[in-house]
């Protein structure tokens, strides 16, 4: 793309070079064997835990990498330039262990922690139900408490690290009658009695990552495992939303450019009618379009990612980042889809997997319906 990317440090191009590397070397060569199991194998979690690659903004003090945001973004984008799908690592590092390093107490933090950035504890976080989407606080799993323990019945769906998670943050009532302050956040061990993971969801893309239902009958967990203060859940949600949208934006912005210079690459040597497609007037408008495009969406997420490095994202910004760049991938993808032809259409090549994995971007972590909502309030 050649712009002058200011927001990032040597140390942070330094830790690109590692996670580049070991995309390269540990990932790629097995995606297309992960797409057919349906799941990735945990070794692969194992492996990006001794190369330093989770929980790196987790404080050395409990195994993480003592890095900022700048440093996962970075992750972020290695990620999604290397094409990769299946291992949630996003989702593991940057979202779920947040809530325990900022809402655990010391006891949880030095218990599950460690096992998180080692690979060895698998972290998942149930939010979605079947009836109930973007609207957090109409959950209806609950969480009765019985002496010094709660029981927790309910179901979710929609679950990323479903089949392999250890651990999974269930969002959950213990006060039905208080809407969204009755919601809280509660650690479930998957080795509790009750607990059960249902079928792996057959989705349009990302065909490698365990997407799956879980099912809570009286699981019974001590009281102990409460993240935070009981009742405070929805606050904790809404704290940590703002960066787990931006970081879907961060992802729409490194696969713009990436099929960008894929279907560039293509254009320029696939002929037809004794010219290449990059001969045709066609074929040059919308590429120009797609990288005015691709421009205006890293400018504006870098701009949000030195904001966030602040720590002074709002969430109608991060709405905004999501909104802007993941409609903007999707509707660039289709184009670039069609100058491939019918090639566009197989998944060996790069620019259809993009196609069919990007497409969830408009959907979860907030629908593109709900950001525009967050943003109108605004205006």
């Amino acid at each position: 793309m050649h712009i002058q990317r200011t927001v990032f440090r040597e140390d942070h191009e330094i830790f690109r070079a590692t996670a580049r590397r070991f995309f390269e070397r540990e990932c790629v060569p097995h995606q297309l064997e992960w797409d057919k199991a349906g799941q990735v194998t945990r070794d692969i979690w194992l492996k990006a835990g001794q190369e330093g690659l989770l929980g790196i903004t987790i404080s050395d003090e409990y195994g993480g990498g003592g890095g900022d945001f700048g440093h996962s973004t970075v992750f972020t984008e290695e990620y999604a330039r290397a094409g990769i799908a299946g291992p949630a690592f996003g989702m593991h590092s940057d979202i779920i262990a947040p809530y325990i390093a900022r809402c655990g107490n010391e006891e949880q933090k030095r218990k599950w922690l460690p096992g998180a950035c080692s690979g060895e504890l698998i972290l998942a976080i149930a939010m979605t139900e079947p009836n109930t989407g973007s609207d957090l606080k109409a959950v209806r799993t609950t969480a009765v408490r019985d002496g010094d323990e709660y029981v927790i019945n309910g179901s979710k769906t929609f679950i990323s690290n479903g089949l392999l998670a250890d651990l999974v943050i269930v969002v959950c009532k213990t006060d039905p009658a208080a809407g969204a302050r009755g919601i809280s956040l509660i650690a479930v061990e998957a080795d509790r009695a009750g607990f059960q993971r249902g079928r792996k969801l057959d989705k349009v893309g990302q065909h490698a990552q365990d997407t799956s239902e879980l099912f809570f009958d009286n699981v019974r967990v001590p009281v102990g495992n409460l993240l935070g203060e009981e009742g405070k859940g929805f606050a904790y949600l809404m704290a940590e939303l703002p960066q787990e949208r931006f970081a879907i934006a961060v992802t729409a912005a490194a696969r713009l450019e990436t099929a960008l210079e894929h279907t560039l690459a293509y254009v320029k040597e696939r002929k037809v009618f004794d010219q290449s497609v990059w001969d045709f007037q066609n074929t040059k408008f919308k590429l120009a379009d797609i990288k005015a495009q691709a421009i205006a969406v890293r400018l504006m997420v870098d701009h949000y990612l030195a904001e966030h490095m602040r720590r002074r994202l709002t969430l109608e910004e991060s709405a905004t980042a999501k909104l802007f760049a993941t409609e903007t991938l999707g509707k660039a993808l289709d184009d670039m889809v069609q100058l491939h032809g019918g090639y566009g259409y197989m998944l060996e090549y790069p620019v259809a997997r993009a196609f069919v994995d990007a497409r969830v971007t408009r959907i979860y972590g907030g629908t593109s319906e709900v950001m525009r909502e967050l943003i109108a309030r605004k205006l």
